[in-house]
């Protein structure tokens, strides 16, 4: 299943009546030539029409940029552009991604003639799309020459991806959140603002679709493909008929219940009664299709696969989900990490849980039974989890919630997993952020985070900011982890 948007960007030039026309369409094809000379070419579309003052040239844009089946608007400002058509164009783009950037000008020589003035131009345009109420993702510099504004567009591309995906996205529940479990509260307010949709079923159905599954034909192709993924780390070879059991039964409910939506994320019940009725832990198939981007949180976490989601589309890669879980040892960090890596102790911390996280993502692997769970039951219902130390490398510690009030909120912090043995159970890894501890206790205790977090493999803070900026959460909303210094607006001075 194809589970993320492939992005096709639509350039569309602008041109102001009283500059040439001639300026906006040698600057587009300027843009469009480096955009091909450096990436691939078929992540854009050089729209013909130049929007100047009408706005039939703008309707006649829409409709092109349509037929040659855009998904993202890249509107570039090839001089001061027309604040009203411009800006309509982006309007009734919907809610579709769009871009404003605007060209620089070329060469002193050039300022009497060849003048364009598009660096006015984008603060006309900026009034405007706030007049209209209408998104747009904004560069942090939005002007410059044709390789410039090339890159702008590559960087918008996971950002649109994760836009696009939302707007079509579908997110399949099973079963309430576990007793007890209050930090996976999921207001679906906010995911119908987001133009998410949700669709909540017992645990009763689901099992009931697993024993429907008996004895599928397609099992055993699903056992071989999962014991050759295992290879040596198949521990528990028995299990694997149930698991490829369950792994069918999703997708075919996947493939049954998405609807009209063309991208699904699944959160699912793993526990407490999970593992006596079903008679293992999901686990490792959970992992399995995260690992094809189908992301698939623990313990009816809702937001938790929709952050899942949103890192998938703008990593393009496997994410996974975890517990921030645990302080590191005092003699490991002495032993393992002080003087070899520039973090505190309060810098670090373990991100684990109990097995969802893909193969591809961990340095190795074994399948085998569930160690918390088979504290207070049979071990032999607690088959089927995945445990390994998760690979080293740089990583990105992400959420976005909605408060029991329903109010957006989201933290980023880009950060590593270092190569220190953990010594311990499940998918787990020992991770480090600057000023972690501060972001602790000032952002994720004070804000009333859930303990899970989504990871997103590779620096990528600056995109996912970009995208919860889009979507409306507001600027004193997304928490960040704070340089030395720069004290939370709750921090205690006297304590640093």
């Amino acid at each position: 299943m194809n589970n993320i948007p492939k992005i096709k960007v639509g350039i569309v030039a602008v041109s102001r009546d009283c500059f040439p026309a001639s300026l906006s369409k040698t600057r587009r094809e300027a843009l469009v030539k480096a955009y091909c000379e450096k990436y691939d070419a078929a992540d854009i579309y050089e729209c013909p029409i130049t929007i100047i003052e009408s706005e039939i040239d703008m309707v006649n844009a829409l409709a092109d940029v349509n037929a040659a089946e855009c998904n993202a608007l890249c509107v570039f400002l090839g001089n001061f552009g027309p604040e009203i058509s411009e800006t309509l164009l982006a309007k009734h783009w919907g809610d579709r991604p769009v871009m404003f950037c605007a060209a620089a000008e070329e060469a002193q020589d050039s300022l009497q003639d060849g003048r364009g003035d598009a660096y006015c131009g984008m603060l006309n345009a900026s009034y405007n799309l706030q007049l209209r109420n209408t998104k747009a993702y904004i560069p942090e510099y939005p002007v410059g020459d044709a390789e410039d504004c090339a890159d702008m567009i590559h960087d918008f591309l996971p950002i649109a991806r994760a836009i696009e995906g939302l707007h079509n996205l579908k997110i399949i529940s099973f079963g309430p959140r576990p007793m007890n479990f209050l930090a996976c509260n999921a207001p679906i307010k906010q995911l119908y603002n987001m133009g998410v949709e949700i669709e909540e079923n017992s645990e009763l159905d689901l099992f009931e679709a697993y024993n429907k599954h008996a004895d599928d034909p397609r099992i055993p192709e699903v056992v071989a493909d999962m014991a050759e993924e295992l290879g040596a780390g198949n521990k528990i070879p028995s299990i694997l008929p149930k698991l490829a059991q369950y792994e069918l039964t999703l997708l075919d409910w996947v493939e049954a219940h998405k609807g009209y939506r063309k991208y699904v994320a699944i959160a699912g019940k793993c526990w407490p009664a999970f593992q006596t009725q079903f008679g293992f832990v999901p686990c490792y198939v959970n992992s399995r299709l995260t690992g094809r981007g189908i992301p698939v949180s623990c313990e009816v976490d809702i937001y938790g696969a929709l952050s899942e989601f949103i890192g998938t589309c703008i990593s393009d890669d496997v994410v996974t989900l975890l517990d921030i879980n645990n302080s590191v040892p005092k003699d490991m960090y002495k032993e393992s990490i002080e003087g070899k890596f520039p973090y505190t102790l309060k810098d670090t911390f373990m991100g684990f849980h109990c097995g969802n996280t893909c193969t591809k993502k961990l340095s190795f692997h074994n399948m085998k039974y569930q160690k918390i769970m088979a504290r207070s039951l049979p071990r032999e219902v607690t088959n089927g989890t995945l445990e390994g130390d998760i690979a080293p490398g740089e990583i990105t510690f992400f959420r976005l919630q909605s408060t029991a009030d329903a109010k957006l909120r989201a933290y980023v912090a880009d950060g590593e997993i270092l190569p220190v043995a953990t010594r311990s159970f499940g998918s787990i890894a020992v991770f480090a952020i600057h000023e972690m501890g501060r972001f602790y206790r000032h952002v994720l205790i004070e804000k009333g985070y859930p303990h899970h977090g989504a990871v997103a493999f590779g620096h990528w803070g600056k995109e996912l900011f970009e995208v919860f900026k889009y979507i409306g959460v507001e600027y004193e909303e997304i928490g960040y982890p704070r340089a030395k210094g720069d004290f939370y607006p709750s921090e205690n001075p006297f304590n640093c």
